[in-house]
């Protein structure tokens, strides 16, 4: 579903070259629940980005489910990200101009669904997440660990193929994030397929699958 080749990252420090990522090869198949781990500063996040093409200053070979996103316009690859992907940000990402309620249908509205039924998935999923109460509230009225879970819902919302998250749990309370990757657990089992950033081994359990990231480079 997703191959990796060579992918290189690297800032330009004067006549030296820093990079983040390293020669970095790697396949995930469709239906994986994988794990990228690797001490900090090692290029964890830095990948999850570029797997969900919000980073495009790299180099190298990227295919989703056999097209060339490396070949691929800004305009395509947003397209692209649209339809497949949906991701929890680590630093949440939310839209301070919109409720709760608007922010969680957004992936929705890229979708050719009537309102009535954006409506509806919206509704159900506040429900899921136990957040009716809050539907109305802005991202700013929210504790770090609510907007976590708005963060959540929304990359749920649209039932992606692909769901990218950046340390899911690590602003939630230890019941909220077992619940959260038990959630993730029951949509992988139905197909979706997960990757995570993540520090703790607890998380990593979840998946079929750890990818160990050290100064950029894959661990063999």
């Amino acid at each position: 579903m997703i191959e990796l080749r060579n992918i290189e990252k690297f800032y330009q420090q004067g006549p030296s070259k820093s990079f983040v990522l390293r020669r970095v090869d790697a396949t995930i198949k469709e239906g994986e629940f994988v794990s990228i781990m690797g001490p900090s500063g090692a290029g964890k996040s830095t990948l999850l980005y570029v797997i969900g093409m919000h980073d495009s200053d790299w180099t190298g070979e990227y295919f989703l489910m056999g097209q060339p996103v490396h070949k691929m316009n800004r305009k395509e690859r947003n397209e692209v990200y649209k339809q497949n992907f949906g991701f929890v940000f680590q630093s949440y990402h939310l839209l301070d101009s919109l409720t709760v309620a608007e922010n969680i249908e957004m992936p929705l509205t890229y979708r050719n669904i009537k309102k009535s039924e954006r409506e509806a998935i919206v509704a159900d999923v506040l429900d899921r997440f136990q957040m009716v109460g809050k539907k109305d509230l802005f991202p700013n009225q929210l504790s770090g660990g609510q907007q976590q879970l708005v963060g959540i819902a929304r990359a749920m919302v649209a039932s992606p193929k692909v769901i990218l998250a950046d340390e899911p749990t690590g602003n939630l309370h230890t019941s909220q994030g077992k619940e959260i990757m038990e959630m993730f657990k029951k949509l992988n089992d139905a197909g979706t397929t997960i990757i995570q950033v993540t520090h703790s081994d607890a998380n990593a359990a979840y998946g079929n699958r750890v990818i160990e990231l050290r100064d950029g480079w894959i661990e063999k």
